[in-house]
């Protein structure tokens, strides 16, 4: 049920970003979602691809800081309070968000919405136990 996202942590500079994307393109691996946060000298770029292992091994290979992390990808439904009803079913079980980012769905009634947890197993227990819909990484990377 834990979905592996990769992290590059890179300079803030023009063209940066580019490199990373030009690098993927050419090793025909394909980002299913992303999240970029910044300070004034650095970036994270949190990445959910379609192949974690060639992705992690040629961006090494060109220089960058590469790690990965568990994530957790829940469908969220796509009307006012979707949202609103998966973080009251964390926040009754003091489960922190430290960060979540939006992956694009085609043709759906559902958002999917990527989590990081102080608590991953805790959460998804109790996201699950509660009915929400749990996606797992390999329906993720071919949705």
């Amino acid at each position: 049920m834990k979905v592996e996202q990769i992290s590059i942590f890179m300079e803030n500079k023009a063209g940066r970003l580019a490199e990373v994307t030009a690098i993927l393109k050419e090793n025909g691996v394909n980002i299913r979602a992303l999240s970029l946060a910044d300070t004034a000298d650095f970036g994270v770029l949190r990445m959910i691809v379609d192949d974690t292992q060639k992705t992690d091994l040629v961006l090494k290979e060109a220089g960058f800081t590469v790690g990965k992390t568990e994530v957790v990808a829940v469908e969220v439904m796509d009307t006012p309070g979707g949202l609103h009803d998966i973080l009251e079913v964390l926040r009754e079980k003091n489960i922190n968000v430290e960060y979540m980012y939006a992956f694009v769905q085609q043709n759906s009634d559902r958002a999917v919405m990527i989590f990081r947890f102080d608590d991953v197993d805790t959460a998804i227990t109790h996201l699950s136990a509660r009915g929400m819909t749990v996606v797992p990484g390999k329906r993720l990377y071919s949705m």
